[in-house]
């Protein structure tokens, strides 16, 4: 048989032409067209081996076949016909990642080992013409081709928290479905967290019938409007977690479990207190947010309770008492009995100290153990648990905050803040792999018009596919500890399973060709080539998914003289036509030809993008002018590549955002960081009052500025506004419900040139969210009056 392949081999390269236009994803290492379609007669043969996992994937691609129109039948080696079409899925058993597939004449090969004839399957399937899916008739067309295929990194990834929202077996599956499409390989599956356990230990049932559930959600985007006061949970039997596993390594996926410690421990605190530093203190749920069920238990004595709203905690499990390494171990036990995977992921973010610092039991296992600080804490935590997973033969991954203090010996750690742990962790010859929350948080927001509560954010499919998981930072050597990344899907604001569809497609489609094709191969353009038919596709597998990619896009721009803005508004749609109703006002639609001059106030300017004749899009955008909107503006320090959102200009662009962390891209983020920016007004103006837009998001990390100032050229004035200085003593500063900063002059002042300086909160203080870490600043607009 392998003669038969390689003289196969030999005779399609002699004949083959440059290569065509597929659309294939993610796009083969090679792949040679070598002539026009060849026509198979139905049903055809699938011919494979007897081994348990050869039938598997022979009955798989008669499945997927079927769920197509095309009719095939199984047969053996030993049985199939020489004069029909067939399919051969031909296993040469070798230790191999790389798999082939020759289509000449009547007979499809694909070969390579069973996992490898697994992903040529999926290859295969996306060979056949999308037209001819659902409408074939007892004909199978598909193009003389010789693909040779493998993967450029051994670790590709995809993540689904099912702890702030919870999602049936039956779902979870699906999802490794999508995953196995688009060949990946590896499931990290979010079993524990603050809002909920959801894996059944049958040596500590309080898990499940107490840390599952919680009494109420908030209602809408944090802080939220209050609760929803209805009970919400589920969780997964062992039994269940087995079916997953099996269906999963079936698929030639690898399920990896995270238990969350030391922090993210709520849900098991509240099914047993004495997990805890201070058992007997009650959770901490703030009024607005907290159900009137937990209210009522509290009252009654209850002392612990399953998170209700989002963010990070103070109550974590408690490092100085043994008992809390009894009970992880033996979870840990249970769990790893359950996933054969090498790897178990146990968190270790986002841990906030504020608790072992006032713990006696802490404090002296930190004077037992010479350790300086906390951090040096949570780093012996975590080298505990290591030596114990290690002991089990399994290898720890955590997320990066387990760089704090000191890396555990042997751990992988998974990159979230950025790049900069994955960088640290490879330089001290650590494998890592890459997920930072810009672009692989497929939870963020992907369009700027979004109509949706989403986490905030914005991680566009063009950002998805432009990233590279091994930094130009890494020598060649260094870069080889990058094991892969992954995409991660964070459940807050995503409740249902259409709406993890809506967030994974079209994205995981770029996220695949990142991690599989060779870098040399990726090539946007013929990505952008092939969307149309992967939505298509996406349209007859009724996948839910989203079409940012045809939004209306529009970009403020300032007006060559600084005197206005240009509203600009494209669409990568074809055949279309935009309009726009140039205010509320307005009575009826007029055409878009060019961007729009824009010199006063707009009260809801709507656009719309209509196709054929159908609406199919449209946006609606205010704007606000003052004497600073459309003025030349230059900034010290550039704004964190996280939230760049249009450079400085944002800041005069005439947009207030109006939707908080659901429109992140209306601001600059400053990651501790401050803000120093100069405004030229264009000629000495008269100002008597200037308004900082900023957000207050504690949960976020979030803070209001620390102090701000502002000084006029060439008169110079500073005021200086101090965030812990009360309002009322500064009798020419408002702050407004939205916490806007706004400095009302004594007397008006005349000056062409206004700098303003906001100072960054700075380190967050123990006690308030992310307590430790640096603060953010968020700004989205000055107003000059």
């Amino acid at each position: 048989m392998k003669k038969l392949i390689c003289c196969l081999l030999y005779f399609t390269v002699l004949f083959c032409t440059a290569q065509n236009n597929f659309n294939i994803v993610p796009a083969p290492a090679s792949l040679q067209f070598i002539d026009t379609s060849y026509t198979y007669d139905l049903p055809i043969q699938i011919v494979h081996t007897k081994s348990e996992a050869a039938v598997f994937n022979a009955v798989y691609l008669l499945e997927a076949l079927k769920e197509r129109n095309i009719t095939g039948n199984l047969v053996a080696y030993d049985s199939f016909d020489m004069n029909r079409s067939k399919i051969m899925l031909i296993d040469e058993d070798e230790p191999t990642e790389n798999y082939r597939i020759i289509t000449p004449g009547k007979d499809i090969i694909v070969s390579g080992n069973n996992r490898t004839i697994f992903y040529g399957i999926q290859t295969l399937l996306q060979l056949i013409p999308s037209n001819q899916f659902y409408n074939t008739k007892n004909k199978l067309s598909i193009p003389y081709v010789s693909i040779t295929d493998h993967p450029r990194f051994l670790y590709r990834g995809m993540h689904l928290d099912v702890c702030r929202h919870f999602f049936p077996v039956s779902f979870v599956k699906k999802y490794i479905d999508y995953l196995a499409a688009y060949k990946f390989n590896t499931f990290h599956w979010h079993l524990t967290d603050d809002q909920g356990w959801r894996i059944e230990i049958k040596k500590y049932p309080g898990l499940t019938t107490a840390g599952a559930w919680r009494n109420g959600t908030i209602i809408g985007r944090y802080p939220g409007k209050g609760s929803d006061n209805k009970p919400y949970g589920g969780f997964y039997t062992q039994e269940e977690i087995k079916e997953v596993v099996q269906y999963a390594a079936q698929r030639y996926i690898d399920v990896v479990p995270e238990i969350e410690m030391p922090g993210h421990g709520s849900a098991a605190i509240a099914a047993y207190p004495w997990l805890s530093c201070f058992p007997k203190k009650p959770t901490e749920i703030p009024a607005k947010m907290i159900s009137q069920k937990s209210i009522d238990e509290q009252k009654n004595g209850r002392i612990k309770l399953v998170q209700e709203t989002w963010g990070v905690f103070d109550d974590i499990f408690c490092a100085g008492r043994d008992s809390t390494f009894t009970f992880l171990e033996n979870v840990i036990d249970e769990v790893i009995a359950l996933f054969p995977s090498k790897y178990f992921h146990m968190g270790g973010d986002e841990a906030p100290k504020a608790h072992w610092k006032k713990c006696p039991s802490c404090q002296k296992r930190m004077k037992d153990h010479k350790l300086k600080d906390e951090h040096e804490l949570q780093s012996w935590f975590v080298q505990r648990i290591e030596k114990y997973v290690n002991s089990k033969g399994r290898i720890l991954i955590g997320w990066d905050e387990i760089l704090e203090g000191g890396l555990a010996p042997n751990a992988v750690v998974m990159s979230w803040r950025g790049e900069k742990g994955g960088i640290e962790a490879a330089k001290q010859k650590h494998q890592v792999i890459m997920t930072p929350g810009n672009p692989v948080y497929f939870d963020h927001t992907q369009s700027k018009n979004e109509d949706s509560v989403t986490i905030g954010g914005y991680n566009p499919i063009e950002n998805v596919y432009a990233y590279e998981p091994v930094s130009k930072e890494l020598s060649a050597e260094e870069g080889k500890y990058i094991l892969g990344a992954q995409a991660n899907m964070w459940t807050e604001y995503i409740k249902y399973p259409s709406k993890v569809e809506y967030h994974l497609f079209p994205r995981i489609t770029a996220l695949s060709e990142v991690l599989w094709s060779p870098k040399g191969k990726r090539n946007w353009k013929d990505f952008e080539r092939r969307l149309p038919t992967i939505f298509e596709r996406l349209d007859k597998q009724k996948i839910n998914y989203s079409k940012a990619y045809y939004d209306l896009k529009a970009t403020i721009i300032p007006t060559p003289d600084h005197n206005g803005i240009l509203y600009k508004i494209e669409t990568k749609t074809k055949n279309y036509k935009i309009q726009y109703l140039p205010s509320i006002l307005s009575s009826s639609f007029l055409t878009y030809e060019k961007p729009l001059l824009i010199r006063e106030n707009v009260n809801d300017m709507s656009v719309i993008l209509s196709v054929d004749g159908k609406v199919v899009g449209g946006i609606t955008q205010s704007f606000h002018f003052n004497k600073a909107t459309g003025k030349k503006i230059t900034i010290v320090t550039e704004a964190d590549k996280k939230y760049p959102g249009d450079g400085a200009f944002t800041l005069v662009n005439g947009v207030q955002n109006e939707k908080g962390m659901s429109k992140t891209s209306e601001f600059l983020g400053f990651n501790g960081t401050d803000m120093e920016v100069t405004i030229d007004l264009g000629k000495e103006t008269e100002v008597s009052k200037i308004t900082l837009h900023s957000l207050n998001h504690p949960g976020s990390w979030i803070y209001l500025p620390g102090q701000v100032a502002i000084s006029f050229i060439p008169f110079i004035d500073t005021t200086i506004i101090t965030k812990h200085q009360p309002i009322e003593s500064v009798t020419h500063i408002v702050k407004d419900e939205n916490n806007d900063q706004t400095i009302q002059l004594p007397s008006p002042k005349t000056c062409r040139y206004i700098r303003l300086y906001a100072k960054n909160y700075g380190i967050i203080p123990d006690g308030k969210p992310g307590a430790g870490n640096k603060a953010w600043l968020f700004v989205d607009e000055i107003e000059v009056h």
